[in-house]
């Protein structure tokens, strides 16, 4: 655990996550409060450059003979689920923002099918952000070769496995189970 606390890919990683939401943030700040359309679009650009800053950053230390770790892993599956993710999250932050600072409508509650509907497209969403983490995984093992030092990568392909099905458990399969309807109140409109 020392080993991920001091690891200096463990504060790349810190550092790409905080600096996700910083440019999301000062992005749609600057949308709304600001009112300037234009900064506010180059700062959400700026987004996915933090994902490509981690993996530069993944791929010269490996290069230069790091002996993969667990946070190697971890940033292969951080770039996995941003890029996946990613595009929702800024709309997610987007419609809440838009209602608090511009006068947007207030961000929708689904019920119902809708909300089944939305579970099974964010499964496959997960399923893909998996598939991603996996394929750099298995990039990031073919950079540092199949050696024994590759351990810590392949470790989480089951990870990932794991993840995938708890998601669908609790995902999809719990709100067919167990979603609800509308409240009366709202359902009455």
């Amino acid at each position: 655990m020392d080993e991920l606390l001091n690891s200096p890919m463990t504060a790349a990683i810190v550092a790409c996550e905080v600096g996700f939401w910083v440019f999301i943030a000062a992005g749609l700040l600057t949308r709304y409060a600001l009112r300037k359309q234009k900064a506010s679009t180059v700062l959400l650009a700026l987004v996915p450059v933090v994902d490509l800053v981690l993996l530069v950053i993944t791929v010269i230390d490996l290069m230069n003979g790091a002996v993969p770790n667990l946070t190697h892993g971890l940033a292969a599956v951080y770039l996995g689920f941003s890029v996946v993710f990613g595009p929702s999250m800024v709309e997610w932050a987007d419609v809440r923002f838009a209602h608090r600072f511009a006068g947007g409508p207030r961000p929708e509650k689904l019920y119902g099918r809708a909300k089944t509907r939305k579970e099974w497209r964010e499964w496959g969403k997960c399923v893909l952000a998996c598939a991603i983490s996996a394929g750099l995984l298995l990039l990031a093992i073919a950079v540092v070769g199949n050696s024994g030092h590759a351990e810590p990568l392949w470790g989480w392909l089951p990870r990932l496995g794991t993840l995938t099905g708890l998601w669908f458990v609790f995902g999809p399969l719990w709100q067919g189970i167990f979603g609800s309807s509308a409240p009366k109140r709202e359902a009455s409109r």
